[in-house]
């Protein structure tokens, strides 16, 4: 029945090729993505699980973390359109996490996962969870959004996106929303233009959509069915078996990406095998006759096979492709996909690299050292932040310094916050009184590399006897560009003890 992801991608081994061996080239392995796409009706999470939609419903958390998710994904891509945007929803939005980001992040850093970046226009909502063992390689992390609504000036419909670099391969996540009805065919097909000519990246070799090494498209993209049938008759349809494949050919995303290529000619799919997710009839899994049944929610992906290897072709499989009917508090069922990419997980960006620091005196001025590696490029707005051991969100920083503000005796109190979110933060931070002089040093070593000294303020505020890391991050200042280049060991924050009288704290 359908055109599955075999018979577009080669499949690749994962060995190096013939005459390779021995010669330190770089090794492909498989990581897996899951991606997730529903339309909430404005509805907020209260009162539902979202084990199942992330495919947690099978999995138990156990002490032995790594060994319990050893088959879990990699990436997690929850996209979400209408999700309630009225105005008091986007003031409180100015303060806190939206409802859905935040109880997907509950979840699932007891899986340990990491939120590294949300954005939202309106309705439109992407998050993306990263196991945290590969947060610290993440580079390049940039959202983008387009407006399509109303002619491209208003954000009710349209695609955000998030890219990032991530082991040598680019990828791109684009979550849209394109125009209703069953007439508005041609209006659809000028929203994915529309998205493609204006959707820009400012990262070097990764400009556009496509320019990524793989790319996912997924959302209410709103495409109907081809012909007169009424709703009924869809229905009638739907209950005889044999005659999905029929109706799946009259699919106009079928249509237009297989047989005009109007749209999204360049990406694939498995053609569903689960029946339409529009209209139902909200707290129950009939349709709603008001609309004629359709496969309007959808989750496409494209891949570039060459790469950096020559002979080492990159390559993508779209392993599971089904809809969620539990789910019943809007008139769309949410619809996930679980792919395997392939990826270069020896490559490491250039980056630094910190000290040991076992200890962080609460109420005195600490210092942190690292060593800049040769070829790391320092961005004029890098800054450390300091987070919680088990930090569930790159938000949750509770202090932070900029680095080459802290280079200058004179620099004063920034205004501006850093955020991984590019939002207003809502998250407590160490205040920043302080002393005139230069609180970074710099040494240049004889490896080209540089050590680096940079003092925090004494005011900064830790909980006695909690445990906390460092992150270094390499912010271009260019439309929110940054990059992970460095994360420290655990460290323990404890009180003063004994004088009163503020001592000088070294790193060993």
């Amino acid at each position: 029945m359908s055109q599955t992801e075999a018979s577009k991608t080669p499949k690749i081994p994962d060995s190096e090729p013939d005459g390779a061996k021995g010669k330190g080239k770089q090794q492909l392995e498989t990581y897996r993505v899951y991606v997730v796409t529903w339309n909430v009706g404005s509805r907020f999470p209260e009162n539902i699980s979202l084990r199942h939609l992330l495919g947690l419903q099978d999995v138990t958390v156990d002490e032995d973390v790594k060994e319990t998710n050893a088959h879990m994904p990699d990436i997690y891509a929850l996209g979400l359109q209408e999700v309630n945007a009225q105005p008091q929803q986007q003031v409180l939005g100015l303060f806190k996490e939206d409802p859905w980001t935040h109880k997907a992040k509950e979840l699932l850093r007891k899986y340990d996962y990491v939120a590294v970046k949300t954005e939202q226009m309106q309705g439109l909502l992407l998050s993306m969870f990263v196991r945290r063992q590969h947060v610290e390689h993440l580079q390049d992390m940039e959202a983008e959004f387009t407006r399509t609504g109303f002619g491209g000036i208003w954000g009710n419909k349209g695609a955000v996106s998030v890219r990032f670099t991530l082991y040598g391969c680019g990828l791109a996540f684009v979550v849209a929303h394109l125009a209703a009805h069953d007439h508005q065919l041609d209006e659809r097909i000028e929203d994915y233009k529309h998205i493609l000519e204006n959707h820009h990246y400012h990262v070097k070799r990764y400009r556009e959509i496509y320019d990524h090494d793989y790319v996912f498209w997924f959302g209410d993209l709103n495409f109907r069915l081809q012909g007169s049938d009424s709703s009924t008759e869809v229905r009638e349809l739907l209950r005889d078996e044999s005659q999905h494949e029929a109706l799946i050919q009259r699919d106009q995303l079928y249509q237009v990406r297989e047989k005009s290529q109007k749209a999204f000619q360049v990406l694939q799919e498995r053609l569903p095998a689960f029946p339409p997710t529009f209209k139902f009839r909200e707290g129950t899994s009939e349709y709603d006759l008001k609309r004629r049944p359709a496969w309007t929610d959808r989750i496409m992906y494209a891949v570039q096979p060459l790469n950096r290897q020559p002979g080492m072709h990159l390559s993508i499989e779209q392993c599971s492709y089904k809809s969620h009917p539990l789910y019943t508090i809007s008139d769309h069922k949410p619809v996930t996909s679980d792919f395997t990419i392939k990826l270069y997980p020896n490559v490491r960006a250039p980056g630094v690299v910190f000290s040991p620091l076992s200890v962080w005196k609460i109420g005195d001025e600490n210092t942190v050292e690292y060593r800049k590696q040769a070829e790391f490029d320092e961005g004029p707005n890098d800054w450390i932040g300091i987070y919680p051991a088990e930090y569930a969100s790159l938000a949750d920083y509770v202090a932070y310094e900029y680095v080459n503000q802290a280079e200058s005796p004179t620099s004063s109190d920034s205004n501006h916050e850093p955020d991984p979110f590019e939002t207003p933060s809502h998250h407590r931070r160490g205040r920043h009184h302080h002393r005139n002089r230069q609180r970074l040093r710099r040494q240049q070593e004889a490896n080209s590399q540089e050590q680096v000294r940079l003092d925090f303020a004494d005011d900064v505020e830790l909980r006695h006897g909690e445990q906390y890391l460092l992150i270094y991050f390499r912010s271009t200042g260019v439309r929110g560009v940054t990059s992970l280049a460095g994360v420290s060991g655990f460290f323990v924050a404890e009180k003063r003890h004994g004088s009163p009288h503020r001592t000088e704290y070294h790193v060993d």
